[in-house]
């Protein structure tokens, strides 16, 4: 059966903690090389920074040739559908890494691929980030083991805006690796009640825990890392001015982080310093976020190599 990488909940915890434990390997210097004489289809419908960069590395590193493509250069910009999109890419390459705004583009996709779709993003979703942040996590609080982290009852406090990608996969990632995850939201930009539903189910199963409250002091006290997120994403520039007044009382500042006891603090990038996060908390000495950053290399490849079959 094709394995997809389309949300979080695509891996087992069973399959999560063998990525992460792959990705631990890989950071330490393993050095496989699965995809010699393959190549990698990665395409970008959003701009990107850490995404491109750290898929390009990746399939370079693990032996393979990194095809990026903006679909503003290419045929799907001027209106070419998905199915048949995927069906050219999939005779020469071996996996497609999609950054995406519709999810059910990305299902669409993965419905007719004979290889691998993995999601760089979509407004629902950003799975790759979470690998990245779960083991970002294990490093600075503890965790790490050759078979993966163990990260079964850490908490994760996440403020802002509950209805975007960030929010649904800590959701799902963090029910997966079995942290207790707290969202922390204003009324009227709650997750999705099918995500909570969702990770309510699979936390049921690793002894995880899911909640979502309006109250931030409820949801940081003694969490071991606190995270937010731009509460403008890309598509919402124009509503910028109306989004910010409710979420402001979600910033995490000093203050915040003090409520927690001694968190880590992470953030996906890109950061905007005194709207979400002060200047002090990003640049301070809770700040994991340029591990993060790289970190995305690493569990990206060991995704990969998951889902290419070699160490699954």
């Amino acid at each position: 059966m094709m394995r997809h990488f389309l949300r979080d909940d695509d891996l087992t915890p069973d399959a999560q903690r063998e990525v992460l434990a792959l990705a631990q390997a890989l950071k330490a210097g393993q050095r496989p090389q699965p995809l010699a004489g393959r190549a990698v289809a990665v395409l970008f419908d959003k701009a990107s920074t850490r995404t491109r960069v750290s898929f390009s590395v990746g399939v370079h590193e693990l032996g393979g040739l990194p095809v990026v493509l903006d679909a503003a250069s290419t045929q799907s910009g001027r209106g070419e559908g998905v199915e048949d999109t995927v069906r050219v890419l999939d005779r020469q390459v071996a996996a497609i890494v999609w950054r995406t705004f519709a999810q059910a583009s990305l299902e669409q996709a993965a419905a007719v691929s004979r290889v691998p779709v993995v999601n760089a993003l979509t407004d629902e979703f950003h799975p790759c980030q979470i690998l990245a942040d779960l083991l970002t996590l294990a490093e600075h609080r503890g965790g790490l083991r050759p078979d993966g982290p163990a990260l079964a009852g850490r908490a994760l406090a996440y403020l802002g805006d509950g209805a975007n990608n960030m929010a649904h996969s800590y959701l799902l990632g963090g029910a997966t690796a079995g942290l207790d995850v707290r969202v922390a939201c204003p009324a009227g930009f709650e997750p999705d009640p099918a995500v909570v539903d969702r990770a309510r189910e699979v936390a049921a199963g690793t002894g995880g825990r899911v909640s979502v409250t309006q109250d931030v002091a409820t949801a940081v006290a003694g969490a071991d890392a606190v995270a937010t997120d731009t509460w403008v994403s890309m598509g919402q520039e124009d509503e910028a001015a109306e989004r910010t007044r409710p979420f402001e009382p979600y910033r995490v500042d000093a203050a915040v982080l003090a409520q927690a006891g001694d968190p880590v603090f992470l953030h996906c990038l890109p950061a905007y310093r005194g709207v979400e996060v002060s200047a002090e908390v990003l640049d301070g000495p809770a700040s994991v976020v340029w591990d993060q950053a790289e970190n995305r290399l690493h569990a990206q490849k060991a995704l990969l190599v998951h889902l290419l079959g070699d160490g699954a």
